[in-house]
């Protein structure tokens, strides 16, 4: 079995990588982008600690839907359309901006208006003893009886309570709102994420299907191939030892086959597994192998572009001015709340005899002393500020940092994949002249063997190149922001 090793390296998340086998894809390694990394489902095997991977990292997860039962076709938009839809990562992002809309709506209700309706029937016995009340002695009057005797009455109202003045809670509500934005910015970050996640993917599979189509051309030429040496040994034109290597060239051929055929399956059911296909699903992708083209600009254009289109640097930002509302908040605690309280109705002792009852009362509360929980809340709030601020202007470096590297690597990747498809042709060539070489007399089979070890080593390196290029412009694509925009006029 082959080793395998990581394809493509994304920081944020301890997670895996996409990967491929050693023996047919050179790591490519310095894909450092800012996003959580996929694991691929088909890394080692479908043991409990793979499950768990696979829980640790949503992304390459999927919420399937049914399978059609007829094979679909998958352009690259098309793919990326399914993993924006059906992608777990993004799907928990969606539901985690639920969560922190409902905190801002929770934080907004306590400044407004409470207003409440209370109905109550009543039936008391007051003890006169119990709270104290006395009659001095009346002469020609009875004493004061011990209880007031069974009444029962009636009241209806309608209660209002507003907070006039009550800095504390503004200011966290603007921290909630803050908090609101950073993560619909995280929701838009999430979406480059998944097509970073979708892409790789997708040109995985497409990369391995090209090993596939090479491995049958070889096996055909190999077959061929086998037959003209056997004609020849039979003609004692060749000796027998030019046939058995021959044979066993054409079997190495035949477990090549195998092997990529093997991996091309297994890449799929990666996809599938992102991109939200059913697991039995039958599909087939497009795209032909060929490169990404993005807009053409300069190193220093992409930086610019990158800070101004990143979403979880805008994220960031927002996340710095929630901390900031929420130091003011616990600053506020020190400062007097003033609120109002109001209720209005009728009372009496049956519904048609009440009468109108109402009570209107203002309230300031100042804090005086508080055992030093003000002044903790406040050192809280200014380190987590502190952080925040620190991680943006971190962030912001690290931007810099992936449009660079990702740059850099799709510059190299671009030379790779002249000089592979340069020396595949003159693989080809050479493979050629050594056949007609060894029909001729002139060289051995051993001459042909080597030609066609080249032509597949050319062949390998740049399906190997031209899936780099792709990566790499899909990642600088990411680590520019706004991926799927700058993906839709690449193709």
């Amino acid at each position: 079995m082959a080793t395998r090793r990581p394809i493509i390296s994304i920081v944020i998340l301890a997670a895996g990588a996409l990967s491929a086998p050693a023996q047919t894809r050179p790591a490519d390694e310095g894909y450092s982008i800012n996003t959580p990394k996929p694991i691929s489902p088909a890394e080692g095997t479908t043991t409990p600690s793979a499950q768990a991977a696979q829980r640790q990292n949503p992304y390459l997860g999927s919420v399937p839907a049914k399978s059609t039962g007829t094979t679909i076709k998958l352009s690259l938009q098309d793919a990326i359309g399914r993993g924006l839809r059906y992608n777990l990562g993004l799907v928990e992002s969606e539901h985690a901006s639920t969560d922190v809309r409902a905190d801002r709506l929770r934080a907004l209700s306590v400044l407004l208006p409470q207003v409440s309706a209370t109905a109550k029937a009543a039936y008391d016995s007051i003890s006169y003893q119990e709270i104290g009340l006395k009659l001095p002695p009346i002469p020609g009057l009875p004493a004061l009886p011990a209880t007031s005797g069974a009444f029962g009455y009636q009241d209806v109202r309608v209660a209002v309570s507003q907070r006039l003045f009550d800095r504390e809670l503004r200011e966290r509500y603007q921290a909630r709102k803050q908090d609101e934005h950073a993560s619909a910015l995280s929701l838009k970050d999430a979406q480059d994420v998944v097509v970073l996640a979708v892409g790789t993917a997708y040109f995985q599979v497409v990369a391995s299907a090209a090993r596939v189509e090479t491995a049958r051309a070889q096996l055909a030429a190999a077959e061929e191939f086998d037959q003209l040496t056997a004609n020849r040994v039979k003609s004692e034109v060749s000796p027998e030892i030019e046939s058995l290597r021959a044979q066993v060239e054409h079997q190495s051929t035949e477990q090549r086959l195998t092997n990529v055929t093997n991996q091309l399956e297994i890449d799929k059911l990666t996809f599938a597994r992102i991109t939200g296909l059913a697991i039995d699903q039958q599909f087939e992708l497009t795209d032909t192998p060929s490169k990404i083209r993005l807009a053409e600009m300069t190193l220093d254009g992409a930086t610019a572009e990158a800070l101004h289109s990143r979403s979880d640097l805008a994220s960031a930002e927002a996340a710095v001015h929630a901390a900031e509302s929420t130091l003011r908040a616990e600053r506020a605690q020190r400062l007097p709340v003033l609120s109002v309280d109001a209720n209005y109705g009728g009372g009496g002792r049956n519904v048609g005899g009440l009468n109108a009852v109402y009570e209107i009362a203002g309230t300031i509360s100042v804090p005086l002393y508080t055992g030093g929980r003000i002044s903790a809340d406040i050192g809280q709030a200014q380190a987590d500020l502190d952080r925040r601020r620190a991680e943006y202007e971190d962030l912001r470096g690290r931007i810099g940092y992936d449009v660079r590297v990702a740059w850099l690597n799709v510059s190299a990747s671009d030379s790779s994949v002249q000089v592979a498809e340069k020396n595949r042709t003159l693989a080809e060539r050479a493979l050629a002249q050594s056949r007609d070489r060894y029909i001729n007399g002139v060289t051995n089979y051993l001459e042909v063997v080597q030609a066609q070890e080249e032509v597949a080593a050319a062949n390998e390196n740049y399906i190997q190149s031209l899936y780099s290029l792709n990566v790499a412009s899909i990642s600088l694509a990411r680590a520019m922001g706004a991926a799927e925009t700058r993906l839709q006029g690449g193709k």
